[in-house]
Parts: C-alpha cells; sequence; structure tokens
C-alpha cells in the first residue's frame, strides 16, 4: 500500500502562482507512474499532468505551458508548480501513484482562484 499526503492548496488571484507537493510512503515499485488530477464541482475528475518515475511527463491542453510536475524519487515527493492560474483551474486537487499492483490518491487539496 502507497499513502499519500498533499500540501500547498489554497486561494491564489487569477494570473498568481501555487506549488502543490504530494509525499508518498509506503513500498513503492519501479515502473510507477505519479500525477495530479482535479474535480471542480459538478464535474468529473479529470487529469491535469502524470510523471513517470524515469521522469517522462504528460500535460493536460488547458495546463500546458502553465503547469509544471516535478518529482524526486529519492524523497518519494512529487511536485506541481502552476502558473498564471485561471478561476477554472478552480478544483480540489488529488496526488495519484499507480503500479503493476495498486492505484492509490491522497485526501485531496482546494486550490480556489478568485479576486
Amino acid at each position: 500500500q502507497v499513502q499519500l499526503v498533499e500540501s500547498g492548496g489554497g486561494l491564489v488571484q487569477p494570473g498568481g502562482s501555487l506549488r502543490l507537493s504530494c509525499t508518498a510512503s509506503g513500498s513503492m515499485f519501479r515502473g510507477n507512474t505519479m500525477g495530479w488530477y482535479r474535480q471542480a464541482p459538478g464535474k468529473e475528475r479529470e487529469l491535469v499532468a502524470t510523471i513517470y518515475d524515469f521522469g517522462g511527463t504528460n500535460y493536460a491542453d488547458s495546463v500546458k505551458g502553465r503547469f509544471s510536475i516535478s518529482r524526486d524519487n529519492a524523497k518519494n515527493t512529487m511536485n506541481l508548480q502552476m502558473s498564471s492560474l485561471r478561476p477554472e483551474d478552480t478544483a480540489v486537487y488529488y496526488c495519484n501513484y499507480r503500479d503493476f499492483r495498486i492505484n492509490s490518491w491522497g485526501q485531496g487539496t482546494q486550490v480556489t482562484v478568485s479576486s
């Protein structure tokens, strides 16, 4: 089992920046993927960005050029640097870990973009 804890959410004005962090604990296997997903009120959970353990990344079109995902395998941490935030980025952001055995989720952290 892998446990995930997110931090860094909050309220930010449009155009501002925010950094989310996720710390993983437990038994992690090679070949895993970590990522960020988000869910806005009344909408389905959607992919924001993913990063493989070797460093390859994937982004949703809506965040390309504004968000940057990174990870530190030695520290079992993953970050999401969010810039040029828009009101439509408002959502609960979830950290995700998956390998051939399991698919784990964090509890989520609220990001609100509003003036």
